[in-house]
């Protein structure tokens, strides 16, 4: 069952409608939108499967251009934009009108007929293509507020403490993990470069041949220096 159906109209709102579905596919998983030019396979009933996603969908986002409440086709019976969200509604569906463009006008009950000009009193969204992608993510924040399953689903919320991590021209695995209670150590090999760790500065600029150690304890709130210098030939084969 798909939770969300996205109802519009293929010369007013097809690129919006795509776009929609496209990112909240992204965060909701695909199984968990509808949208009539993906959702329908080859050799399945078309008045079938619009019945069967509006009548079984929790939210139905109603995308309309500029024009839309202008459309003769609304008055028309068998029209399909019209008939899904009769059909959702009947069916105990949330219906969210989503205005595509900052510049689309709130509906006016008196264009639209009579089973449809409740659109006219409930709060719409905007979809603007030209964002940020913003208006899109309150799209998705309002749907995950009304479905409990897809904010269970919800892929756009980070964990709390999650780590980020960038590594560059890295020759050897790197390895990142979280919620260390105890000692954490760091091997690194074959360096050319500095190594930093701590509070405070560190600087190395050294020639270490054979086994070593150099420790801090405690905590380092000033700066380190180390030079060692290269052993020689007698040193370096004791």
């Amino acid at each position: 069952m798909s939770h969300v159906f996205i109802n519009y109209r293929s010369d007013d709102a097809d690129e919006a409608a795509t776009l929609i579905e496209t990112g909240l596919s992204a965060r909701f998983g695909t199984d968990a939108i509808f949208r009539a030019g993906k959702s329908i396979l080859p050799g399945e009933s078309f008045e079938d499967a619009l019945l069967r996603g509006a009548r079984s969908c929790s939210v139905l986002l109603a995308v309309m251009g500029p024009d839309w409440s202008l459309s003769p086709l609304l008055h028309d019976p068998d029209d399909w934009v019209r008939r899904e969200i009769i059909e959702a509604w009947a069916y105990g569906a949330t219906v969210i009108s989503v205005m595509k463009g900052r510049k689309s006008d709130r509906l006016e009950g008196s264009h639209l007929p009579p089973e449809l000009r409740r659109l006219a009193n409930d709060q719409s969204m905007i979809l603007d293509h030209r964002d940020d992608g913003s208006s899109l993510r309150r799209i998705g924040d309002r749907i995950a507020q009304l479905v409990p399953a897809l904010k269970e689903a919800d892929t756009s919320a980070e964990p709390a403490g999650s780590v980020a991590n960038a590594a560059q021209q890295t020759d050897g695995p790197v390895v990142q993990t979280r919620d260390v209670g105890g000692d954490a150590g760091t091997v690194i090999k074959d360096n050319h470069g500095q190594v930093h760790t701590g509070r405070g500065n560190i600087h190395k600029d050294s020639y270490n041949y054979g086994a070593g150690s150099f420790t801090v304890q405690g905590d380092n709130h000033g700066g380190i220096s180390s030079r060692v210098e290269r052993p020689s030939h007698d040193e370096d084969h004791r």
